[in-house]
Order: C-alpha cells, then sequence, then structure tokens
C-alpha cells in the first residue's frame, strides 16, 4: 500500500503527539503553515505584572522582529492591541489585528513609529490561556516577504481550527505560571513613572488619555470609553500636552513609551 500522502491531519497528528514535549512549537508551526500559509509567527503568552515572554518566533525577513526585543517587550506592548486581548480576557479563540484595533490605530504613534517599521500587512492570532492569568497568543502574520494580506478563505479557515489549536496550547502549557507579581495598573504606575523621572504631575485622567491616544483611539473612541463628551476628551488631551510641555502625539510617544516598561528592583 502507498504511503498517505503528507497531508495536514498528519501534520496535526504530529502535533498532537507533540503536546507536552520539546519540539511542540516546532510541530504546531508545521501543521498551522499548512493549513494557512503565513510569513511569520510568534508565540508568546502575556501575564499580569510583567512584559510578555516569547516561546517561539520565526520569519523570513529579519526585519519583522528586529524590534522585538529592544522596543516592544521594553513596554510599547502595553500598547499593543493584542495586548489590551489580555486584560479583558476575551474568550478562548481567534482574532483578526483589523477587527480589534482601535479606529485610529494605523495614525498612532505605536503604528507608526514600531508597528509600520516591522512591515506587517495583516495578522492573525490564536489566543489561549492554560492559567487564569497567562494568555498565550499563536500569531500569524503576514508582512512585506508575500506583500498580501491574509484572503477571506484564509481567515474562516483560521477561525474554524480555532478551538483546535487553543486546546493544543492549553494542554501543552498546562502547567506553566505566570512567575510575576500582582496585576497592575497601567495608568498608575505611568503617573508614578513620569512624576519620578520628570518631575511632571499628571492625574489618573490625564494618564488614562495618554495611554488611550497612544494606544490609537479617535477623540470620540476615548470619549466612548470614558463616558464623556469628544469636546471634554479635547480639553483633556490640551491639559495633557500642556502638563507635559509638549504638542504632538510624537512627542508624547517619546516622553511616555520609555516609561511604560515596570522598572527592575
Amino acid at each position: 500500500m502507498d504511503a498517505l500522502p503528507n497531508t495536514a491531519e498528519a501534520s496535526l497528528g504530529d502535533c498532537i503527539r507533540a503536546v507536552g514535549l520539546k519540539g511542540f512549537e516546532s510541530a504546531l508551526h508545521r501543521w498551522l503553515h499548512r493549513c494557512v500559509p503565513f510569513d511569520n509567527l510568534i508565540i508568546l503568552a502575556y501575564r499580569d505584572g510583567g512584559p510578555p515572554i516569547v516561546f517561539y518566533r520565526h520569519c523570513d525577513s529579519p526585519q519583522v522582529f528586529a524590534e522585538l526585543d529592544t522596543i516592544y517587550l521594553s513596554g510599547a506592548y502595553l500598547l499593543d492591541p493584542y495586548h489590551d486581548l489580555h486584560l479583558q480576557r476575551v474568550p478562548a479563540g481567534a482574532y483578526r489585528l483589523r477587527d480589534v484595533a482601535p479606529d485610529a490605530f494605523h495614525r498612532s504613534r505605536y503604528f507608526r513609529g514600531y508597528y509600520q517599521q516591522t512591515t506587517l500587512l495583516d495578522e492573525l492570532t490564536f489566543v489561549a490561556y492554560p492559567q487564569a492569568d497567562l494568555s498565550f497568543n499563536i500569531c500569524l502574520g503576514r508582512d512585506a516577504t508575500s506583500g498580501q494580506p491574509f484572503t477571506t478563505r484564509e481567515v474562516e479557515t483560521v477561525m474554524r481550527i480555532a478551538p483546535v489549536v487553543t486546546s493544543l496550547a492549553e494542554a501543552h502549557w498546562k502547567g506553566l505560571s505566570a512567575q510575576s507579581g500582582p496585576a497592575q495598573d497601567t495608568g498608575a504606575r505611568l503617573v508614578a513613572a513620569v512624576r519620578d523621572r520628570h518631575g511632571i504631575h499628571l492625574s489618573p485622567r490625564q494618564a488614562e488619555v495618554a495611554l488611550l491616544i497612544l494606544r490609537g483611539h479617535s477623540t470620540v473612541s476615548i470619549g466612548l470609553r470614558m463616558g464623556v463628551s469628544a469636546q471634554t476628551v479635547k480639553v483633556f488631551r490640551k491639559q495633557l500636552y500642556a502638563r507635559c510641555g509638549i504638542t504632538s502625539q510624537a512627542e508624547l510617544f517619546a516622553l511616555l513609551v520609555p516609561l511604560l516598561s515596570p522598572r527592575p528592583d
């Protein structure tokens, strides 16, 4: 009898057998790539009270992850829409970046100052919860290598296999501990950091506005999130810029992003 072709089902079998073993990430990579072609893959865990932990990364272009360690993991991750999914504790499943990003994401300094440099064009992530305080993101990306976003059929495939991917991830990493401190209020930490480092005293409301601006929310979106009018948001933003002695979002990004990462004891 002839051997069966190396199908996606065969790769899935290899992945199942690798659960709990070294090499699971590579087996998962091979199976996912047979289901949906992608240019890059990163597996990381978001946790409360600490930066993400990267478990696996692969890319054809080194530019994709060139600033991952120096910028993203140093604090910019707090502005990532996918990190916001962790904070919201969204249900396990698959999410497309364009569907969860704020309305002004592509105009934000996070996008223009970091994300755009990665050459990423499209992202789909699987969110799984091996532990209550630990969310794994298995993120498939399309970048300048292919120059093409995911097709409708490819997105549908990702959504269809999501229950299998999240179940495998939760089984493989079920014994993992977050190994970080208690959950921290990013706004409160920002208030303390900008005061201690620059002598600037922000109110909790001003810090909240600053973070929402940096994450890519428009004035209308910020108003909806905070439960205030767009005009009130404009007043908050004007007060924030005056307090910080700045006049642009670029200056706000340069001032605050270095302060977002928890300082070592």
